[in-house]
């Protein structure tokens, strides 16, 4: 799933050469993406694209007139594209959801995609990104610079849940996924299953630090790469996340994983839990 960095980095690209021109054609291709209705995709032809943000994982492209909001979930993704086909694209089974072409003759735009059977990109259009669900519960902004330690240790006081799943929970936290607490938690030297509210001061400490040091990193080495290598990048940057069965390269322990309904968590035993595995409950709520 697409996190903050890599998002951030999305964000980037349509910034540097989408801002400024007029979008020509949005044309749906999996009616099912669509969230709003009303004001319609078509209200953003003939707007002009005047930046494109983030809020969390959500990417926000702004005209003159409505936002164009997408979440791109578990399997979706952007493409930037130059030399758009003139015939429209028809639906199908392949993972094309959405296109958006800007105006010129060089018929650049993007195309929205997902992989997979379970469906979950979602499309508004909205007035103000305030207006879409998932923006208006966000929690504050881990990069932000309102975001201190003492703002971090006012959200764990009195939570009496696991850590990874505090983390991941972005009504707390924006834009922090799967990947990335894996990360963060083991560069905290932080077992997954540690409750919020038993951390001691040194230990927020060092888990905010490792918050803001991992992903910032992410951040820059995503900055300036293709949409098509930022997927790459950050597999190539995981210490622990997806490499499970592999040496920690930090202490050499064998990294280890807990399963659970639909995601997984890796961690290493002996940066992380004192050397003990972890108990895989395949059926906790909590870290889903």
């Amino acid at each position: 799933m697409p996190e903050l960095p890599e998002v951030e980095a999305l964000s980037a690209i349509l910034a540097e050469r989408a801002a400024g021109r007029e979008v020509a054609r949005v044309l749906p291709v999996a009616v099912s993406v669509l969230k709003t209705y009303a004001p319609p995709l078509s209200a953003l032809e003939g707007r002009t694209v005047t930046a494109a943000s983030r809020h969390g994982k959500f990417l926000d492209l702004a005209t003159d007139g409505p936002h164009l909001v997408v979440h791109l979930a578990k399997a979706g993704w952007l493409r930037w594209r130059d030399g758009l086909p003139e015939a429209p694209p028809r639906p199908g089974r392949g993972p094309l959801a959405l296109r958006l072409l800007l105006a010129g003759p060089e018929r650049s735009g993007f195309d929205l995609t997902e992989a997979g059977t379970r469906k979950g990109l979602a499309v508004y259009v909205v007035g103000d990104p305030r207006e879409v669900p998932g923006i208006a519960r966000l929690g504050p902004d881990p990069l932000d610079d309102s975001f201190t330690l003492e703002a971090f240790a006012g959200l764990l006081r009195g939570v009496r849940h696991r850590i990874k799943g505090v983390l991941r929970d972005q009504s707390v936290i924006a834009g922090i996924g799967n990947a990335y607490s894996d990360e963060i938690l083991h560069a905290a030297r932080m077992s997954p299953y540690r409750l919020a509210s038993d951390l001691t001061e040194a230990e927020i400490a060092g888990v905010y630090e490792a918050m803001g040091t991992t992903l910032r990193s992410a951040v820059e080495r995503s900055r300036g790469l293709a949409a098509t290598d930022l997927k790459g990048e950050k597999r190539g940057g995981m210490r622990v996340h997806g490499r499970a069965g592999q040496p920690c390269p930090v202490c050499g322990d064998t990294v280890r994983e807990v399963s659970f309904r639909d995601s997984a968590l890796q961690y290493c035993p002996t940066c992380q839990t004192g050397g003990k595995p972890l108990a895989d409950r395949r059926l906790s709520r909590l870290l889903k």
